[in-house]
């Protein structure tokens, strides 16, 4: 049953309403994707191990103050008397 002059129940904004829809629905299903993916990465990173226990395993402890001097978690005082307690 049509309305009045064609455009069906929902008027002239039924296309707009129907656009919106088809909008809402991708939205939907790419946040799904995108949660999906980040679930995926995240169960992979804890199952590989922090990067800090392979590091360690496969460093020196000189490399070690190294790079933490480098990332900046420690000052340089701190890395000068780590290099003499560790020499």
């Amino acid at each position: 049953m049509m309305g009045c002059c064609g455009y069906g129940w929902f008027g002239t904004s039924g296309w707009i309403a129907g656009i919106l829809n088809l909008i809402v629905i991708a939205g939907v299903i790419v946040g799904f994707v995108v949660l999906a993916i980040w679930a995926i990465r995240r169960a992979g990173k804890s199952s590989a191990g922090s990067t800090a226990d392979q590091e360690s395993e496969t460093l020196s402890p000189i490399e070690i103050a190294r790079l933490r001097y480098a990332r900046g978690e420690i000052n340089r005082e701190q890395f000068q008397e780590l290099l003499s307690d560790l020499k």
